[in-house]
């Protein structure tokens, strides 16, 4: 009879050959796109070139203060939903973060989740209560997902195409719901505490837990998400600063086809924006590098109505500054205002560790 031992080895056996095959599909895969885009961009990349050489850098620069712009309006919606929590914020110090955690998110692999991680240490050193922190990233993604929708919805109705309504649907439900849900709770916490009780104690029952363990850390949590005031005039600057912070990118698109001589159609660039931002999310390399690439000159062409050299130095000049220069001056950031946090980190730990000790956990 085989041992526990042997087994466990052989299933990691096989699972290191089933992910070294993935590995290698992927890597030809990757490798076939690349050759297949250097065949058909090959006989066009000196008219790139030239596009690039000529640049008019008046417009170059425009490119670079509406990405300057975008990133600083969604730093903007981080401090309006944490002002509805409570929690004062500056407007540097948000903006610090959000580039911090964008040069994580597009150069580290799975650096969504470093991202993640990082902003919500940071809103906590901010005081911002653990419900809140994880409240503020909900509802600022679920806000981005919502524009970016939006944009995408737009740019099918303007081009003559037909929008898939679930794409629109989801986010503003998603939203909806989570204000809902926290006004509710705001509204109504002794009807909140009784059912939360009620189920804890099901729970415990289930268990062998004490009847009354957890109850502590249920009635903190309910305390944290009624400190949160998003009334009506917060919700509209929050979507407000986040239709300027998808708007402006966008604006930074089209400055970048201009500036190589470029000359798109507006829902075309609707359209490229979101295909790019959408395939940009997919788990892979770093800032969706290659993948991004290849789908911004492609849609470029076929949506924007612009040529494939013209395609090819709008996507590099678009790129440059929204991904390595927002990269550059985000680890520049990270590196000036937070490496001694990291220091810290053990001690953040363990001092949310001894509250929810404290609270009974």
């Amino acid at each position: 009879m085989a041992s526990p031992e042997h087994d466990g080895q052989a299933g990691a056996l096989r699972s290191g050959r089933h992910w070294r095959w993935l590995r290698w599909v992927l890597a030809v895969a990757l490798l076939a796109l690349l050759v297949g885009e250097g065949v058909y961009l090959a006989p066009r990349l000196h008219e790139s070139w030239r596009a690039l050489t000529e640049m008019h850098w008046g417009i170059a620069l425009a490119c670079v203060v509406a990405q300057a712009v975008s990133l600083s309006a969604f730093a903007r919606v981080q401090k309006q939903l944490l002002a509805a929590g409570g929690v004062r914020v500056s407007q540097r110090r948000s903006l610090s973060v959000i580039y911090a955690s964008t040069a994580m998110s597009v150069t580290l692999p799975a650096g969504q989740v470093f991202s993640t991680a990082f902003t919500y240490r940071e809103t906590r050193r901010w005081g911002a209560s653990p419900v809140v922190a994880s409240w503020q990233l909900a509802i600022s993604g679920v806000i981005a997902a919502l524009g970016l929708a939006l944009l995408g919805v737009s740019g099918a109705l303007l081009v003559g195409g037909s929008a898939n309504t679930t794409t629109l649907v989801l986010p503003v439900a998603g939203v909806v719901a989570l204000v809902v849900a926290v006004r509710y709770v705001r509204a109504h916490p002794r009807s909140i505490v009784a059912v939360g009780r009620w189920g804890l104690a099901k729970y415990n029952a289930i268990r062998g837990n004490a009847a009354d363990a957890g109850r502590a850390r249920l009635d903190a949590i309910v305390d944290q998400v009624t400190s949160v005031r998003l009334g009506p005039r917060d919700a509209a600057a929050a979507a407000g600063f986040s239709a300027v912070h998808r708007l402006a990118d966008v604006a930074c698109l089209a400055l970048a086809c201009f500036a190589v001589g470029a000359d798109p159609t507006i829902y075309g660039l609707l359209l490229v924006f979101s295909a790019g931002k959408t395939v940009g999310s997919i788990p892979g390399a770093p800032g969706g590098l290659v993948i991004v690439d290849a789908t911004l000159i492609a849609t470029l062409t076929t949506a924007a109505s612009i040529s494939a050299s013209q395609a090819v130095a709008a996507a590099l000049v678009y790129r440059v500054v929204s991904f390595v220069l927002v990269a550059v001056v985000g680890w520049v950031v990270f590196l000036a205002l937070f490496r001694s946090h990291r220091l810290e980190d053990a001690r953040t730990e363990f001092e949310q560790e001894s509250e929810r000790t404290a609270a009974g956990e």
